[in-house]
């Protein structure tokens, strides 16, 4: 569509009357920026935002930042954790009240109404409606929200929404009625507006890194809620079927005392690592057992002889509360199951049935006050065929038979109000009866299928666990400029720099970080924001459209804030003044997903591979550290011969080795000569593979 055309700015000025002001305007051709005469302009961009995404629209002072930069900047923002107290942004973009309603994450009002009971757990509103409108509906005035409480995302974070109305409250159409999950106030909050400033700190900030204040972990600026969802199989395996039980054997009481009948932890239980989350069995032994020594099992119950615990215990960094468990069990089919069944579908359809037909007989009371003694103006279905021939008369037997899913709901009669009437009518009436169909579907599965699990899976057990993190050091935080860093270091609030008037910074970047990178947004956020900060204010600068400086400059003043934010502090420690003046101000801050807890990890023994023996890699599989070609060459390189042949063999494939090296340690023996490698055994199967014949001396 742009091809060839001539296309000006959305914020090129004009006059009342729609023309250009000027006599040239700013414009883009193909991929060029010329400065055009306004009679060569074809087009005009309708705003300055339309060429940027969502979360790039979201970025205050985004001309002043490298794309690189936004870039990372509006990347991070999808990686931000919802925080359990965030804030709205001090100097955002006008768009985050936008994001908010079109993601429809939060319940909106319906209508006008007044709200009639409201807890943690649901809304219940009075909508207030003409007598057309309930004319045309099949609800009631009062319609419940149920809210949900604490729901695991794809993401490990956590959705728990809280009504933001009270008893007796009027709402209006299109009122927020709902707070949380990344919102305030109705709009998008994802961080926290932090009092920032730019200077090095004793080089913990050096290379990215950030220093925040005590205040901000104590305060609880940036504690989160994640979810975590385990689970375990049961499978039928050749040696028998698995089970779940809290009846384990070799396992004390002490730990097995939080697990009901079916092995799955209670709900409410603090979960430190090694505590077992479900309890499970599996049959072991090598022979699989006769029919008659099944049946001597079942009678005695001797478990503990051939089964092995296989059990799901909490890993080395879990630590939470347990908030929720379920259990799936696939249906088993056979006559008796069959013959239970079905008196309770038979109860769910004949319900269905009447349900709809109640349905029905209320729509056709309403449609026949409509077209009681009209003429029809040919009422067809879909397919065209004549339902109600045109020029014939409405009776209510008529309107009895038709299948109302199946009809064209246009031009019933010569009235154009009784047929948007009627077009709004069956519209309701459709939503209507989806709604009780879904309801019957869903309960009709449910006795039918039951949970649906892959083959060989007899049941199911899911635990979710829910932890609570406080920001520590490790934790990766943001601006929305893609300046990015990791915590380094939690300082005590009073040994933070302070300002003239004794208040201590909450957050310490590095200048550095700014010159190079080339994102000054940051700074124009700063500045403003704190101007924002003491006025009480928040600004909107909509991204290619935002504040000047000459009004940064104008509320600084208001503000009596020293221009561009420069300032003397005082040095925490020694209460000494600072040479050079720094920026200080207001910077919106995120949390990042990437958390330190969930990175941490340390092995010494764990599981090896069983074709190389090595052992595995990655925090997933309890694994080591890669000691690759390069790192070898490094201890090459510096003569470390007895560590290079550790590393090679004892701590790596030699499995003869191991062992004696694990022996010795125990007896408190000198370490044996390492044996020969696993791989080496590797290489001479895969060259015997090729018909080479090895063979060592």
């Amino acid at each position: 569509e742009e091809e060839e055309k001539m296309i000006a700015q959305a914020n090129a000025p004009l006059l009342k009357d729609g023309h250009f002001e000027n006599a040239r305007a700013k414009c883009r051709y193909e991929a060029d920026y010329p400065f055009e005469e306004v009679a060569k302009v074809d087009l005009m961009d309708v705003a300055p935002n339309q060429i940027a995404s969502i979360a790039a629209s979201l970025i205050p002072f985004l001309e002043h930042d490298d794309a690189n930069r936004a870039l990372m900047g509006s990347n991070m923002m999808r990686q931000a954790v919802p925080l359990i107290n965030p804030d709205a942004p001090i100097v955002g973009t006008g768009l985050e009240g936008q994001v908010i309603r079109d993601s429809r994450i939060l319940y909106a009002a319906e209508g006008d109404g007044i709200v009639e009971y409201v807890d943690s757990n649901e809304i219940v509103i009075r909508y207030t409606r003409t007598d057309e409108e309930k004319f045309v509906s099949f609800d009631d005035d009062i319609k419940r929200y149920t809210l949900p409480k604490y729901k695991k995302t794809n993401q490990n974070t956590c959705i728990n929404l809280t009504p933001s109305v009270r008893k007796g409250e009027k709402v209006t159409k299109g009122q927020v009625l709902t707070e949380g999950y990344g919102t305030k106030n109705g709009e998008l909050a994802l961080g926290r507006n932090l009092k920032v400033a730019f200077m090095p700190w004793k080089g913990y900030n050096f290379e990215d890194a950030i220093v925040i204040s005590e205040k901000v972990v104590q305060e609880d600026m940036f504690t989160s809620v994640h979810i975590d969802e385990y689970l375990l199989e049961v499978r039928d395996t050749k040696r028998g079927l698995e089970e779940l039980t809290s009846d384990i054997p070799n396992v004390s009481e002490e730990a097995t005392k939080h697990l009901d009948e079916n092995g799955l932890i209670r709900v409410g239980a603090h979960i430190i690592p090694g505590d077992i989350l479900i309890g499970k069995i599996t049959p072991k032994g090598e022979s699989d057992p006769s029919p008659e020594e099944k049946l001597l099992r079942a009678i005695f119950g001797d478990k503990a002889g051939d089964v092995k615990d296989a059990s799901l215990k909490a890993g080395p960094s879990l630590e939470g509360v347990v908030i929720d468990k379920k259990l799936f069990t696939r249906a088993i089919k056979d006559r008796k199951a069959k013959a239970v069944e079905k008196p309770l579908l038979d109860k769910i359809e004949t319900d269905f049935n009447r349900s709809t037909d109640e349905l029905k007989a209320r729509l056709v009371d309403k449609l026949f006050i409509l077209v009681n003694g009209k003429t029809s103006q040919g009422v067809k279905d879909y397919l065209n065929v004549d339902i109600i021939p045109k020029g014939s008369k409405f009776t209510l037997k008529q309107l009895q038979e038709i299948d109302f899913l199946n009809i064209n709901p246009n031009k019933w009669t010569t009235d154009k109000k009784k047929n948007d009437s009627i077009k709004q009518l069956l519209h309701n009436y459709i939503i209507k009866y989806k709604e009780v169909d879904g309801i019957f579907k869903r309960k009709k599965y449910n006795i039918t299928i039951g949970d649906e699990l892959p083959a060989g899976i007899v049941r199911l057990a899911k635990v979710y666990i829910a932890k609570k993190r406080k920001v520590k050091v490790g934790d990766k935080m943001a601006g929305r400029h893609g300046n990015k860093g990791i915590v380094a270091r939690i300082v005590r609030a009073e040994d933070m720099p302070f300002l003239e008037d004794g208040t201590p910074v909450d957050i310490v970047l590095n200048p550095l970080g700014v010159p190079s990178r080339m994102n000054l947004g940051q700074i124009y956020e700063t500045v403003l924001g704190w101007a924002g900060q003491k006025l009480g204010l928040q600004f909107s600068t909509p991204i290619f459209d935002g504040a000047t400086i000459d009004q940064i400059t104008e509320y600084t003043e208001k503000a009596k804030l020293p221009k561009y934010g420069k300032t003397y502090l005082f040095d925490g420690g020694t209460g000494e003044r600072f040479d050079q003046p720094a920026t200080v101000g207001v910077i919106y801050m995120l949390k990042l997903g990437h958390m330190v807890d969930d990175k941490m990890h340390a092995r010494s023994i764990g599981p090896y591979s069983l074709i190389t023996q090595q052992p595995l890699g990655g925090k997933a599989q309890f694994g080591g550290q890669r000691f690759g070609e390069m790192e070898v060459w490094a201890l090459e390189a510096f003569g470390a011969a007895h560590i290079l042949q550790e590393i090679l063999t004892i701590k790596s494939d030699d499995v003869i080795g191991r062992a004696k090296a694990y022996e010795s340690i125990v007896k408190g023996e000198p370490m044996p000569q390492p044996g020969i490698p696993e791989s080496l055994n590797v290489l001479l199967h895969e060259l015997r593979g090729l018909g080479l014949s090895v063979i060592l001396d």
